[in-house]
């Protein structure tokens, strides 16, 4: 079974063929590749396209999981959010099959710290990365993922 992780951009630009994209290659690895598990960070952006396209297509695929990896309390990590993201995650937090939080609290190298939780229970990693933001958390993930050998699929 093939343990899927997401790591992107907070701000994506979303069009008319991302979304679908992302729903082709993730129904490829549920189907081809025996995917169950899919893991994401819960960040607004990319990681919430994700937890939605993996919500949706358990109605196809009812057997598929998602699994919230948070870095911290949900007070905290949504505190500067609008009312619509944390309405969305609020949503796909009560969907989740299963929530950890990597730390209680939010302290300087939580997120990081919740992105090497994501790699280290994935087989491939979907991501969504612009190469010339290699200094973001994005870039990190994908570092870690290249480092331990996991397969990167980027939509970017």
């Amino acid at each position: 079974m093939k343990h899927i992780c997401f790591t992107g951009h907070r701000n994506i630009k979303i069009n008319q063929d991302l979304a679908p994209h992302l729903e082709e290659i993730l129904r490829k690895l549920i189907q081809e590749e025996n995917a169950v598990e899919f893991y994401s960070g819960g960040a607004i952006g990319w990681d919430m396209l994700c937890a939605q396209t993996v919500l949706n297509l358990r109605n196809e695929f009812p057997h598929i999981r998602l699994n919230l990896i948070l870095p911290c309390g949900n007070e905290e990590q949504t505190a500067l959010w609008n009312a619509t993201d944390k309405k969305l995650f609020m949503e796909i937090l009560s969907d989740a099959d299963s929530i950890e939080f990597t730390s209680d609290k939010y302290y300087n190298g939580c997120m990081k710290k919740r992105n090497q939780r994501l790699v280290e229970l994935s087989d491939c990693c979907v991501c969504y990365y612009n190469i010339r933001n290699k200094f973001s958390g994005t870039g990190q993930t994908v570092r870690m993922a290249e480092s331990k050998g996991v397969p990167i699929i980027n939509l970017y």
